[in-house]
């Protein structure tokens, strides 16, 4: 029990960084409620599961050959200039104040979530952070610590991610129509810088392999 909530602080710790994610889930609860805010934070938990059970199953190897990861610095990074530029453009549509009901799906915005968290950034984390912290608990005749410590730092995520959206839902209760579409501009435009850096780390990589 004690390795799980040491892990679990541990998994709270690093989701506390502001990433896309967190300003995607930011925005999506601020426009549509804590639901919707919370689907970005479960996609982007089920693409975090996903690359746990591949590192258990040894292709932690795989995920960093460089002609897997250089493609997706480019996808995550136009992903993310049509999502910032979705937020500028329509940041004053699909705001539902509180008590009002929210038109889009659920499994849109999870989706939502879900391609966010699929760039190699994540991908780089999960291999040097979490898998070398993984190895140390990992035996191949004794699985128990590598899942306890695995489901810790997963419980850490999801802890911050419902912390995060409680703030916000409280936040929303009291802010205008108004003061959401500019919090949506400038979720929009720092989306836009992430995509940039995903550009820039596209770029550097292509050299290194291309010289």
């Amino acid at each position: 029990m004690t390795l799980f909530f040491t892990y679990l602080i541990v998994g709270l710790t690093i989701a506390m960084p502001v990433g896309a994610i967190t300003i995607e889930m930011t925005k999506q609860g601020l426009k549509k409620g804590f639901m919707h805010g919370w689907a970005v934070g479960l996609g982007g938990m089920t693409v975090d599961t996903v690359l746990i059970l591949l590192l258990y199953m040894g292709f932690a190897s795989v995920l960093a050959i460089p002609m897997i990861q250089i493609p997706l610095w480019l996808i995550g990074a136009l992903f993310l200039i049509f999502l910032g530029y979705d937020s500028i453009k329509n940041s004053d549509k699909d705001i539902v104040l509180s008590g009002e009901q929210v038109n889009q799906s659920f499994i849109r915005t999870y989706l939502n979530g879900l391609l966010v968290a699929v760039s190699p950034g994540n991908v780089v984390f999960w291999i040097s952070v979490f898998g070398a912290v993984l190895s140390n608990t990992y035996d191949e005749t004794e699985t128990t610590s590598f899942l306890i410590v695995g489901a810790g730092i997963l419980s850490g995520i999801l802890l911050h991610d419902i912390g995060l959206l409680s703030i916000v839902s409280i936040t929303r209760k009291v802010m205008s129509r108004s003061m959401i579409k500019w919090v949506s501009v400038v979720a929009g435009i720092i989306l836009i810088c992430f995509a940039g850096y995903f550009l820039y780390e596209f770029v550097i990589a292509l050299s290194g392999l291309i010289s």
